[in-house]
């Protein structure tokens, strides 16, 4: 089959393009991402945007089946790639022919909808269903597998700290297995499956999202933390921080959107999924222990944890800089410059550029999409302060405070940056 796979760069959809490609399906991938996957046939197309169902039918051409694996989190547009831009891809397939059309939604949002997303999770399904196709409705818990992303590489960044926070009013979750999901997904591809049917996809244990966070810490070989009880005030001022992070366009999986989504739960019943399908999804934490944690699930874990560290304090370093260059240390700077041999206008402007390069940079760094941009420009100018300082004022590599010899470890913080700031 030539099976279409819409969101198939993400977390789930390239787990599903890796399984059923090996299946002997040819699979086409769609995402917003400009080059998708490497050796993977990719369709460039923002689903938020695509709202018209004949933007669809060149696309999908040939097709034979639909996944649709895209999800959108709070900060960015939920009603367009839930509802809109799913709404016209489901149109062109009723057009086109294309009986199959696999839906990934979310457990819980056909009962409850606490949030914009879980809402527009189940018009989404709504969109689905009111169309005359072989439909299927799949609707994940907490999906986790060896890789990570969002809410999973959540767990392992908690799971990573000496001190393990207790988020109040959450409530229960069942977390299932990635191969679980996948699994079940290649079984509605095949011929004679049943179709027009909606089925929660939860692990077989309930747990606290505590004990979630524990299961990690036990996988990752490291000992139990002692757990402390955040108030409701501290844990909300998180959530908040994240609503801000969003603001300057990262993906963060803590936000108000997650608090509503935690406060009601992802459990439901697998005995459904079971009967209909044969699959008995596993006990998650048996499944993690057959595939033992490394050295890299543990580096990927503590700077999971730390990446939000990084990026904020090497933001704000820059920019505080560039103020104090134009406030308090106005004087100094140009006494430096004028020991250089600098003077006058030609003097002042170089600091006043140099002041406002580090505000720019600063703030280049804190946002997601300009972040590549801003760090090999940090990267760039703190090379060229080592080669200019040392030509004006050599003395500083001598200074008892070390100015110049303390680039080096900002040039450090950089590279790391700059080799985490990858989401996926």
């Amino acid at each position: 089959m030539r099976i279409l796979i819409v969101g198939g760069t993400g977390f789930i959809g390239s787990a599903i393009h890796a399984r059923l490609s090996v299946e002997g399906h040819e699979c086409i991938s769609v995402s917003r991402s400009p080059t998708g996957l490497r050796g993977v046939r990719h369709v460039a197309v923002d689903l938020a945007q695509t709202t018209d169902p004949a933007d669809w039918k060149p696309i999908l051409k040939g097709i034979d089946a639909v996944i649709n694996a895209a999800g959108a989190l709070q900060g960015q547009d939920m009603h367009g790639v839930h509802i809109s831009g799913s709404g016209a891809l489901y149109a062109a397939c009723e057009s086109e022919g294309i009986r199959r059309v696999i839906l990934l939604s979310a457990i819980g949002a056909n009962r409850d909808t606490p949030s914009v997303f879980s809402r527009t999770k189940r018009e989404g399904e709504a969109a689905l269903t009111s169309r005359d196709l072989d439909r299927v409705v799949l609707r994940p818990s907490v999906v986790i597998g060896r890789g990570a992303y969002g809410g999973s590489a959540l767990l392992r960044g908690l799971a990573s700290l000496p001190i393990l926070p207790v988020m109040p009013d959450t409530a229960l979750i069942q977390p299932v297995h990635l191969d679980d999901v996948v699994e079940t997904i290649a079984f509605f591809t095949r011929p004679n499956a049943p179709s027009r049917i909606a089925l929660d996809l939860p692990g077989p244990l309930q747990m606290t999202f505590s004990d979630a966070v524990a299961l990690f810490r036990r996988w990752l070989r490291w000992r139990p933390a002692r757990p402390l009880k955040l108030p409701s005030w501290a844990a909300s001022s998180f959530y908040l921080m994240g609503n801000v992070a969003q603001t300057f366009g990262w993906r963060t999986p803590i936000n108000t959107t997650a608090q509503a989504e935690m406060r009601r739960g992802a459990t439901g019943d697998p005995e459904p999924w079971r009967r209909e399908t044969g699959i008995a999804p596993r006990d998650v934490e048996a499944a993690l222990a057959s595939e033992p944690a490394s050295v890299q699930e543990r580096w990927f874990a503590r700077l999971y944890s730390l990446k939000p560290l990084i990026f904020g304090v090497f933001g704000l370093f820059w920019i505080v800089t560039g103020v104090i260059s134009l406030g308090p240390g106005w004087n100094h700077g140009m006494s430096l410059l004028q020991e250089g041999g600098l003077e006058g206008n030609f003097a002042a402007l170089t600091v006043t550029a140099g002041a406002l390069a580090d505000i720019v940079i600063g703030l280049a760094i804190l946002s997601r999409p300009l972040s590549r941009y801003g760090l090999w420009a940090a990267l760039i100018i703190s090379l060229a302060y080592i080669v200019i300082g040392t030509a004006l004022v050599p003395r500083l590599w001598s200074d008892p405070l070390g100015p110049m010899l303390k680039i080096w470890p900002v040039l450090m913080l950089n590279l790391v940056a700059m080799a985490i700031r990858e989401d996926r």
